[in-house]
């Protein structure tokens, strides 16, 4: 009898929402210098045109004549050719330097930084502008010369410097540890501030009909309850998000649940319209992912303490941003977002990052590396004892246990 070949799970494509592809064009490095880019073109063509075409009253402004307008301008190209690379080179030292002195995770932080963004646009934008208007130039020293559009490119040469110098400071102050950790936590507030209100009401869901698997391993960075609780509506049911943002799915592992409601007979949830409503990544990334935030922090802190590094107070600064976030959600129920119709009915469910989970993170992580470092056990259990006094009732459970560590480990 011959053996049956064991068939592997094929990797399909996930379909995508329109919404999901827009937040990562709006994420993406290249979409200034794109814009940058294109509209320097835009401008340049627009501007020579209206010069040789319209005869503007702009004699005079450059004087000089078309051989030293093409000398002006290859001079331009060539300077703006030098300060792109050269910018590329001080941003890809800065982010090879971030990568290995705090954790690689921090790179999101240097290539989203708008900063950086701009100065690599106007470069672009300053060569591409000139390289249009030297196009443009007219042939014949009695033909009349784009002066506007020559005047322009000077102006984009200042601006480029100063753009660059500008660079310069800011490329200096974003490497600064204390900047990271502070952009860090900054980018987590913003993720708690638009956490959804807490749901007092605990959800009950019927028996499961369907479970729906990953097509595609990776990280779940977010997800669309709202078209998630529309799908269960058309279909007379209830849908829960097995993982959490920031946890890693396999292929074929179970993704989402679908469960029976009081009174009616659920219709089969088509899958590809329902894995519109969960975003999966090859990192994960800020936004509904809580524990992102506090993962950079932890490994921070962790390669700071290394032997290697040794780096205290790098270490007790992170625990100090940590200290904030987690106070800030001490204060608030479990992580669940939950959407409900009018009667109360469950539609939708997906579960954030737990307390105990962030806890683990930010205390016990760190607490294991330090055993030889006073300072920052003594912190360490500072932040404990102030969580303890200010947490619901709710998450006193899993801080009592720190305190109940702290008073071992002395």
């Amino acid at each position: 009898m011959r053996p049956t070949a064991s068939k592997e799970p094929r990797l399909v494509s996930r379909p995508r929402t329109m919404s999901s592809r827009l937040s990562d064009v709006r994420e993406s490095f290249w979409l200034v210098p794109a814009t940058f880019s294109v509209s320097a073109l835009a401008a340049a063509i627009g501007l020579t045109a209206l010069e040789l075409q319209l005869n503007l009253p702009v004699e005079g402004i450059v004087p000089s004549g078309p051989a030293g307008a093409r000398s002006l301008l290859s001079s331009i190209i060539t300077a703006m050719i030098s300060f792109t690379a050269l910018v590329f080179s001080i941003t890809v030292v800065a982010l090879q330097l971030a990568s290995s002195q705090y954790s690689p995770r921090v790179l999101r932080t240097f290539l989203q930084d708008r900063i950086i963004q701009a100065t690599l646009g106007t470069f672009v934008a300053t060569f591409l502008f000139a390289m249009v208007v030297l196009a443009a130039l007219p042939a014949r020293d009695d033909q009349r010369l784009p002066e506007l559009s020559l005047a322009v490119s000077i102006a984009l040469v200042l601006c480029s410097s100063g753009t660059f110098i500008y660079y310069l400071h800011h490329i200096t102050t974003v490497m600064r540890v204390s900047h990271i950790i502070g952009s860090i936590g900054a980018q987590t507030r913003r993720s708690i501030a638009r956490l959804p209100p807490p749901d007092e009401l605990p959800a009950v869901f019927g028996k499961v009909t369907q479970t729906v698997p990953a097509t595609t391993p990776g990280m779940v960075n977010n997800t669309d309850i709202a078209l998630l609780a529309r799908l269960a509506r058309e279909h007379d049911c209830a849908i829960s998000i097995v993982p959490t943002p920031g946890d890693f799915v396999v292929a074929g592992a179970p993704l989402l649940r679908v469960h029976q409601v009081a009174g009616s007979t659920p219709r089969p949830v088509p899958t590809d319209r329902a894995e519109q409503c969960v975003i999966i990544s090859v990192e994960r990334t800020p936004g509904q992912d809580l524990g992102f935030g506090f993962r950079q922090l932890a490994d921070i802190a962790e390669r700071a303490l290394s032997p290697a590094v040794n780096d205290v107070t790098t270490a007790v600064r992170a625990l100090q941003e940590s200290h904030d976030l987690l106070r800030r959600l001490a204060t608030r129920p479990g992580p669940t977002h939950t959407v409900r119709d009018d009667d109360g009915t469950v539609r939708a469910q997906v579960n954030g990052t737990s307390y105990e989970a962030l806890l683990a993170m930010t205390i016990d992580d760190i607490r294991l590396v330090a055993s030889q470092q006073p300072r920052v056990r003594r912190l360490l259990d500072t932040v404990v004892r102030d969580l303890a006094a200010v947490a619901l009732p709710v998450h006193q459970s899993a801080i009592n246990r720190r305190l109940s560590q702290s008073g071992n480990s002395h």
